[in-house]
C-alpha cells in the first residue's frame, strides 16, 4: 500500500493556501467575525428572513453569510452586522513580538457572548 506524504499546516489555512500574510490576516479576521455572526443568528433560532430584517439586507445575502461566503462583505460590514444583533465587538492593538514581521489579526469570542447566544 502506497503511503501519501502529509505536510503539517502552519496553523493559518489561508497562508497554507498561498495567500499573502496581509491578505491571510484579513481573511482570518473575516472568518472569525462571520462565525460569530452565524453563531448569533443560529443561536437565536431566527429564520433567514428574520435575520435579514434585523440586518437590513435581503434574505439571499443572509443565506450567503450562513453558508460561509465572505465575498462582498467587508470586515467593517460584518462588525456592523454584529452590533445590529446586540453583540459588542472590541478591537485591541498591541505591538507584535520581536522576530515577527507582521502583526496578527484575530477576533475572539468571550465566554459571556457564547453563553448569551446559547440561551
Amino acid at each position: 500500500m502506497k503511503r501519501e506524504a502529509v505536510t503539517k499546516g502552519s496553523g493559518n489555512i489561508f497562508r497554507d493556501l498561498g495567500f499573502s500574510e496581509e491578505r491571510s490576516a484579513e481573511l482570518i479576521l473575516k472568518s472569525s467575525l462571520l462565525q460569530a455572526l452565524q453563531d448569533t443568528i443560529r443561536g437565536q433560532g431566527w429564520k433567514q428572513v428574520e435575520a435579514a430584517v434585523r440586518l437590513g439586507i435581503d434574505q439571499a445575502k443572509v443565506s450567503k453569510l450562513l453558508a460561509g461566503q465572505m465575498a462582498g462583505f467587508s470586515v467593517e460590514r460584518l462588525v456592523h452586522f454584529l452590533s445590529l444583533l446586540g453583540q459588542d465587538v472590541e478591537v485591541t492593538v498591541k505591538k507584535a513580538p520581536r522576530g515577527r514581521r507582521f502583526g496578527t489579526v484575530r477576533a475572539k469570542r468571550s465566554s459571556r457572548s457564547k453563553a448569551a447566544v446559547a440561551s
